[in-house]
């Protein structure tokens, strides 16, 4: 709610002895008191968050030791089936880290099992942020910086994940350099920009390292800073709920009660993360040896964050289109761009495109229950099948090999799937929403069952219905209509739709606005439906359930 007139006394110590020096006291006192909600959804985002913490230390560590250089170097070191083999400095470093030095091993695992967390952890947060329609006006600015934040963190993970010049990672930086190099016009730019050459080059490692360290880790930060800052100026959203307004925000303070839960959030992730470094083995590259063009292992896969770009390669067939002597490879350049095209461009372009089809300008700052808005929570079901499907295909030779499918089965099983099951998806996602809403009408009309049972005078027996808790009961009525533009309705009848209807597009805008918006199930569709049988005041009714043959009254 409002900030609260005592301030606790370290607090008003430390904004005095600022304020005398720095004129910051008042600063200090009001945000140190700033309320936070204090529903468990909002905390996903602060795991991203933490992982990113725990990714700078633990990269900041291993940068100590690692060398990174394609240079070539016999291997001396003491993993004995390596010994004599020529391998790259970079290769030989990261062997170093992993069994000379102390805690090496451990700071390279958590490292690893951060980076997926981060990656994770952010996904996870976007999803939130999506279903309960959190990125609304004010907050798109602050939706379009977690889109960056997503996007750049995909590119680090690769640019890591390639640095040990391993088999493995090798064999992921050759599908890039495959990718980049199939790009019309500037493909071979690219490639020669990455790889300082003919692939391999001599060059990668040393120029994915900067990137690694540098460049793209100073712009997160940079992101990172500016979405707290928003959220911080911002109100924060709120879920309905009893006492909750578009006005006001009810939680805990800052301090100290939301820093005492941070704190203990930070260090339970890091003692998840250190647990996984140390009992979960990630990325052995000791057993898949040093990178050479000529070598492949089989099954490999990448991590998570990229299967669905795998997937994609392996379901696109082997189309191609030849131009004046030049060839477009479309069975690369389309899984290459399409999905992560689709999913983010999509993502990006969301809020605005629901503000066009709603007309909706104003401010929100409560959130929305996914089942009130079943088109947007559909679409995101949806685009979650669609990513899902990818991701499962980009082990499709695992599938095979561990199930005994024929491997062209499973290849056509993803063809057909990535255009069926999503829109499945968004069938039986539509429905559950409103049969959702259909129970919430049904409690807020009848009441919830109470376990009493009452006899009627003509003999009949009743469970006695009671009204729901006062809190969840204000959850529900937290519903409002999603709003639809002006004359929408009106282009739909014989009436004159306004002139920004008019034509094909302002047709198509009202046709979307009227399926996306309205009350699609009203709170009050639960009074008086009954049960056919003339007895639904008695089911929700208040009784003591004490008396056999007394009926129920108001």
């Amino acid at each position: 709610m409002s900030t609260p007139t005592a301030v606790p006394k370290p607090i008003a110590g430390t904004s005095g002895w600022l304020d005398d020096r720095l004129g910051a006291g008042n600063f200090l006192k009001r945000n140190m008191r700033k309320i936070f909600p204090d529903h468990w959804s909002f905390l996903l985002g602060e795991i991203a968050l933490y992982s990113f913490i725990i990714l700078l230390l633990t990269g900041t560590f291993l940068t100590f030791w690692f060398k990174p250089s394609m240079g070539h170097v016999i291997y001396d070191g003491p993993y004995e089936p390596l010994k004599g083999v020529m391998v790259s400095e970079a290769y030989a470093s990261s062997l170093h880290i992993s069994f000379e030095v102390r805690g090496g091993l451990l700071m390279r695992q958590i490292h690893h099992w951060a980076a997926l967390l981060f990656i994770a952890g952010m996904m996870v947060h976007m999803l939130r942020v999506f279903f309960t329609g959190a990125y609304r006006k004010p907050r798109e600015l602050n939706w379009i910086i977690g889109v960056l934040l997503l996007s750049l963190a995909l590119f680090e993970g690769l640019t890591g994940y390639s640095l040990p010049d391993d088999l493995l990672s090798g064999a992921g930086l050759r599908i890039t350099q495959g990718v980049a190099i199939s790009l019309p016009l500037v493909g071979t730019y690219i490639s020669f920009f990455l790889f300082g050459g003919e692939y391999p080059g001599e060059d990668v490692i040393s120029r994915f390292y900067t990137l690694h360290i540098l460049l793209i880790p100073g712009i997160l930060v940079a992101l990172v800073t500016a979405h707290m800052i928003l959220m911080w100026v911002q109100k924060h959203t709120q879920m309905p709920g009893k006492g909750r307004t578009e006005q006001n925000v009810v939680g805990a303070p800052f301090y100290p009660a939301f820093m005492a839960k941070a704190g203990a959030y930070f260090l339970f992730t890091f003692a998840v993360l250190a647990g996984l470094g140390t009992f979960a083995q990630i990325n052995p590259i000791w057993l898949f040896g040093p990178y050479t063009p000529a070598d492949i292992s089989a099954g490999s896969q990448p991590d998570f964050y990229m299967g669905f770009l795998e997937g994609s390669l392996r379901i696109m067939p082997a189309w191609e289109i030849n131009v004046l002597g030049y060839t477009i490879p479309l069975s690369v350049i389309i899984p290459a761009l399409v999905p992560l095209g689709i999913v983010m461009t999509g993502l990006a372009l969301y809020p605005f495109l629901e503000r066009w089809i709603t007309g909706d300008n104003r401010e929100h700052h409560i959130a929305d229950r996914p089942r009130n808005n079943p088109v947007r929570t559909s679409i995101g079901m949806a685009g979650i099948t669609f990513y899902g499907v990818l991701w499962l295909l980009g082990a499709n030779d695992e599938i095979s090999a561990n199930f005994q499918i024929s491997l062209y089965a499973t290849t056509w099983f993803g063809r057909i799937a990535i255009f069926v099951l999503p829109a499945i998806a968004y069938v039986v996602t539509y429905r559950m929403c409103l049969g959702l809403q259909r129970k919430d009408a049904d409690i807020i009309g009848h009441g919830v069952e109470s376990g009493v049972i009452q006899r009627l005078p003509h003999g009949e027996f009743i469970e006695v219905h009671v009204p729901p808790a006062e809190d969840i009961e204000a959850h529900m009525r937290g519903k409002e209509a999603i709003p639809m533009i002006d004359g929408a309705e009106a282009s739909e009848t014989d009436g004159v739709p306004p002139r920004g209807l008019r034509g094909p597009v302002g047709r198509l805008r009202a046709r979307m606005s009227q399926a996306y918006g309205g009350e699609k199930i009203p709170l009050d569709a639960g009074h008086g439906n009954g049960h056919g049988d003339g007895h639904g005041e008695h089911h929700a009714a208040i009784g003591s359930g004490t008396g056999d043959d007394k009926s129920l009254t108001h």
